[in-house]
């Protein structure tokens, strides 16, 4: 179960990376534009606001890939904390921007700190 859980910490890692890039560098541009569904003079408006939102994601990332090469005990706390931490913030996403956010980022780390207890 633990490789299980590793594999789904390490998803959950890889889709806030890629929300880091859409975020700090692709917030103006065609893919960017297309996936917050914003219009391109809003993206333009807010590239700074994205830039640094995609930063807190990139930080969510980076705890989370740390879970993975730590030993011990701290992997399941930096693991657990992290987990949470996205799923907080899933959960304000969709109650205050769009309720996808709740399939996107909530889901998926929910789904992971479940294997990551059972693992435990």
């Amino acid at each position: 179960m633990q490789i299980v859980a590793n594999i789904l910490v390490g998803l959950v890692a890889i889709i806030h990376f890629y929300i880091l890039v859409l975020e700090m560098f692709l917030w103006d541009k065609p893919r960017g534009i297309k996936a917050f569904g914003f219009t391109e003079e809003y993206a333009k408006e807010t590239k700074a606001l994205g830039a640094n939102q995609g930063l807190y994601n990139g930080f969510l990332g980076a705890g989370l890939l740390y879970s993975l090469v730590v030993d011990g005990e701290p992997s399941f706390q930096f693991a657990v904390f992290f987990l949470v931490c996205v799923i907080i913030a899933g959960v304000y996403g969709a109650l205050t921007a769009s309720k996808r956010i709740i399939f996107v980022q909530a889901l998926p780390a929910a789904i992971a700190l479940v294997a990551v207890l059972i693992a435990h």
